[in-house]
């Protein structure tokens, strides 16, 4: 079933993301989350839904999974908490209990899940293979030829390269394109036979009289037949997988071009950097509320830093210095749990005594 939010017994909305943080900037999306209680007609027709994504911006939780989270020390759920009062939408007096005591989901286990959280945006910051970091010539639509290789031996010499220190390679393999001009010929001039004992290895003969080397639209060389007095002037290697690989990644990128965010593509476009400042901007803010947490037993969602944050998604700061910066934070942050006061763990037992006194009030309201 497709649930809508007029479905829900909504208890909580709130705005969430760069516009909670104070980090937002002209065309930032608003993102909203939700807490609702489930009907219990709903869990005997459709089962238990933990988690309904109502649409790419707005996501609601049970209040059972919410509170599941929130005792794990999971971030997100647990900023929802102290959730700004400019960006509440919506509270029903029954979720008062739950702010009420929020304090007792707070423990040294939020160590791990916001310095992994951290981790994680680092990681993602240094993605080099990030789609929007790939170079020119990976997102070029290209084609079977260019996956093909001559091998070089004595009778191919003639093309052999230089090294650096002005010696002939004789061994080797030469790209068919380069190869091809080299020799001066077109690929409608070159017939390919596939080579005895070889999966993706062929030969190559000199004819008038050719179609040519690929087939439009398909992974495989064109092979054809020549005659036993034909001398082979070559000997092709021809990686399919790779070529499938490439078109594969080409199609995922025309796909992440039509559905990638215009303006983190335009900021790291500007800086230049090769590293996500966005990613960076949220390991930041991680690791300075998992220590403020830890000290002051309080998750202060709005950044008093919103515009240095800024600063580092727009690259205008040096980016990898913030990277260092973040390591040793994951220091400090190791450091603040070991001294905090917190309990190890959260309060389950509490929880779990309150969870059926909140369903049983509400469904008396």
């Amino acid at each position: 079933m497709q649930f809508k939010e007029e479905d829900l017994d909504v208890i909580y909305k709130v705005r969430v993301g760069s516009h909670s943080y104070g980090t937002n900037i002209e065309g930032s999306d608003e993102d909203f989350k939700m807490i609702y209680l489930q009907k219990p007609e709903d869990i005997l027709n459709f089962g238990y839904q933990e988690q309904v994504d109502l649409t790419k911006d707005c996501v609601a939780y049970e209040l059972r999974r919410f509170i599941e989270l929130c005792c794990t020390g999971n971030p997100t759920m647990l900023e929802l908490l102290y959730t700004p009062e400019d960006c509440i939408i919506y509270k029903h007096p029954i979720f008062d209990k739950i702010l009420e005591n929020k304090s007792k989901f707070l423990s040294k286990s939020c160590k791990y899940s916001f310095g992994g959280y951290a981790i994680s945006q680092i990681e993602k910051a240094k993605g080099l293979n990030k789609k929007i970091n790939w170079e020119k010539d990976k997102i070029i639509r290209k084609n079977p030829i260019d996956f093909c290789y001559v091998v070089l031996d004595d009778k191919t010499a003639i093309l052999d390269r230089k090294d650096k220190l002005g010696v002939r390679i004789k061994q080797g393999v030469y790209p068919l394109k380069d190869w091809l001009k080299k020799k001066g010929y077109s690929q409608n001039e070159i017939v390919v036979t596939k080579l005895n004992h070889s999966k993706e290895g062929y030969q190559l003969y000199f004819s008038n009289d050719s179609k040519g080397i690929t087939i439009d639209g398909s992974n495989n060389l064109r092979t054809s037949e020549t005659s036993k007095e034909n001398v082979p002037i070559g000997t092709l290697l021809y990686n399919p997988d790779i070529y499938s690989q490439h078109c594969k990644e080409y199609k995922e990128y025309q796909e992440w071009l039509k559905n990638r965010n215009v303006q983190r593509y335009v900021d790291i476009e500007n800086h230049n950097q090769k590293i996500d400042g966005k990613n960076l901007l949220h390991c930041v803010r991680l690791l300075e509320t998992g220590i403020e947490l830890a000290n002051e037993h309080k998750i202060n969602v709005r950044r008093p830093n919103a515009e240095y944050l800024i600063s580092i998604r727009k690259g205008k700061v040096n980016l990898e210095e913030i990277l260092e910066k973040c390591q040793q934070d994951l220091l400090k942050l190791n450091q603040a749990y070991e001294i905090s006061t917190l309990p190890d763990k959260a309060d389950r037992s509490f929880w779990l005594k309150l969870l059926p006194n909140i369903r049983k009030e509400y469904k008396n309201v």
